[in-house]
């Protein structure tokens, strides 16, 4: 089954965030959506921040390892990492992210 894992990261980041996720075959496909301004209180100060939002594809199997990894390379004490289980999904689409997380790494 697809997912789709929203993370927020710093824009010096995501390039190299997303990069490594497909190298190592954690994630098919990484989007980046710069321009996002996150508001959120840290520590009781409200903050308000710069950001890329990355929507990564993966699947069901690899996602214990993704998420492992990306707290590995986050610099965010506590990053956003968000699964959205897929409801619909054009199958020859799921069939190539599959492909793509398990092929030999």
């Amino acid at each position: 089954m697809l997912r789709v894992v929203l993370c927020n990261c710093k824009p010096e980041e995501s390039h190299a965030l997303a990069r490594t996720l497909v190298e190592e075959r954690l994630a098919a496909c990484v989007n980046i959506v710069p321009g996002i301004t996150s508001f959120y209180v840290w520590q009781d100060k409200l903050c308000e921040d710069q950001e890329h939002t990355l929507l990564i594809k993966t699947t069901d199997e690899r996602y214990e390892a993704l998420k492992s990894r990306i707290q590995e390379l986050h610099s965010y004490e506590v990053p956003e990492i968000v699964s959205l289980q897929s409801v619909d999904v054009l199958q020859s689409y799921a069939q190539w992210v599959d492909e793509q997380v398990c092929a030999k790494r």
